[in-house]
């Protein structure tokens, strides 16, 4: 019995200057979803996140190429496994406001991590 490959690989982008609530909306559009078909989705989507996402999916996918490369790996046969966004630091600012008082202006940032994989053959002869 031969031990099964695993086909997956990682990417990260940390430290973006985007609030993760409005990169989350982005990421649950391509969870799951095919690798080629997300990134054109992206491509077209009017948020200012899917740039970012998008670039993250490219990566994690460029590391599967790397990481086999003795393999051919189609694009159409990798699909996003995970997509998360979490929280990364927030940068505290103040804004003045009348009567010497100070509003509060919370510059957050996000980190992106995704994971892609190899569909299994089971998986495609199904679809």
């Amino acid at each position: 019995m031969e031990p099964t490959i695993k086909y997956e690989a990682k990417a990260v982008q940390r430290y973006l200057r985007r609030a993760p609530r409005k990169l989350r909306l982005v990421a649950d559009l391509v969870r799951g979803m095919n690798v080629e078909t997300a990134i054109n989705k992206l491509k077209h989507l009017n948020k200012a996140g899917a740039i970012e996402v998008s670039k993250v999916i490219r990566s994690a996918s460029a590391n599967l190429q790397d990481r086999f490369e003795d393999e051919v790996i189609e694009m159409s046969d990798l699909r996003i496994k995970t997509i998360m966004v979490d929280e990364g630091p927030t940068l505290k600012r103040i804004q003045p406001a009348p009567q010497g008082r100070a509003h509060p202006i919370r510059k957050r940032m996000s980190h992106i991590t995704v994971i892609v994989e190899k569909k299994d053959e089971s998986e495609t002869t199904e679809e």
